[in-house]
């Protein structure tokens, strides 16, 4: 069981350094986020982006790049596609999005002759540590599937189950989360929650417990389950929150790491090697923890 950010790092280190390509790299967050992992011996880079600026940036934050190759690519949608391409033609084992916009790249990663694309779902999975809880945990989908299906949610599932096995978390702990705790018709979310554990049951999904539904609340407070009465081994030990939709995910992820002030990372899981797809809000140190996801599920 991984508490930490910092058993995060030191795990990421382990098993590096792996290749990294980064689309558009012309941006000083993640040039600084890049430098720190390659130092770590985390990574080791490949950059793609306009040239001049990527040394300048490189200058001003004192990273040598003697030893760092550098693609000058000045259009973002070329930029985006090399960066792609390296990691199709397994020249790279991470690709990660620079300074361009999360449609642009996720286009390249979709296309049929160049990208990343393997038949399974492609989710999103946030990793948090927060001081309020005994261990690290995901909360997933918050980013790409808008309203997803009983099926893409099985899907969406086995990708943070494989995250996590990354992090060896050998038996992840799924919690479906909805508004509460009893299945109501009338909330699909309740619905699907119970369908999943069925499945669950049934072996069709593996290598980890699925329960649900669960208010958040019960999910991750043990008291909380208790005064419900609700007995689960999942209650208040929740390694996967899986939410309902992109809503829910979204206001989930902004309100720990703005209100909470968690320590974040965030990966695209379900393409033929990992995507390091941060925001533009994150800090570098999100986008440190990103890149040691990316570098642990290429590991695996």
């Amino acid at each position: 069981m991984i508490k930490s950010f910092d058993e995060l790092l030191n795990l990421a280190k382990s098993k590096g350094p792996k290749k990294i390509s980064v689309a558009v790299a012309e941006d000083k967050e993640v040039l600084g986020a890049v430098k720190a992992c390659k130092d770590l011996n985390m990574i080791d880079p490949i950059l793609v982006g306009e040239e001049s600026k990527i040394k300048n940036i490189a200058y001003e934050i004192g990273f040598d790049l003697s030893d760092v190759k550098v693609i000058d690519e000045k259009d973002t949608v070329q930029a985006s596609r090399t960066a792609t391409e390296l990691v199709h033609k397994g020249e790279g084992d991470i690709l990660m999005k620079g300074l361009v916009d999360t449609s642009i790249i996720m286009k390249q990663v979709l296309d049929k002759e160049i990208g990343l694309r393997t038949g399974r779902i492609i989710s999103h999975v946030a990793v948090f540590d927060v001081e309020t809880y005994h261990k690290v945990f995901f909360v997933t989908d918050a980013a790409m599937n808008i309203s997803p299906d009983l099926e893409q949610k099985k899907g969406i599932i086995e990708n943070a189950v494989e995250l996590a096995h990354s992090l060896g978390i050998e038996k992840p702990k799924v919690a479906v989360i909805g508004a509460k705790e009893k299945v109501s018709p009338k909330m699909e979310a309740t619905v699907h929650a119970k369908e999943l554990t069925d499945m669950y049951k049934r072996g069709e999904i593996t290598d980890c417990i699925v329960e649900g539904p669960f208010a958040l609340d019960n999910a991750v407070s043990k008291e909380a389950a208790l005064h419900k009465g609700i007995k689960s081994s999942v209650a208040g030990d929740a390694d996967i929150l899986l939410v309902p939709n992109i809503d829910a995910g979204n206001v989930l992820y902004k309100s720990l790491t703005f209100l909470a002030k968690a320590k974040s990372a965030g990966i695209i899981l379900g393409a033929k090697a990992p995507i390091v797809l941060t925001s533009r809000a994150d800090n570098q140190e999100a986008k440190i923890h990103s890149i040691a996801l990316g570098v642990l599920l290429a590991s695996k």
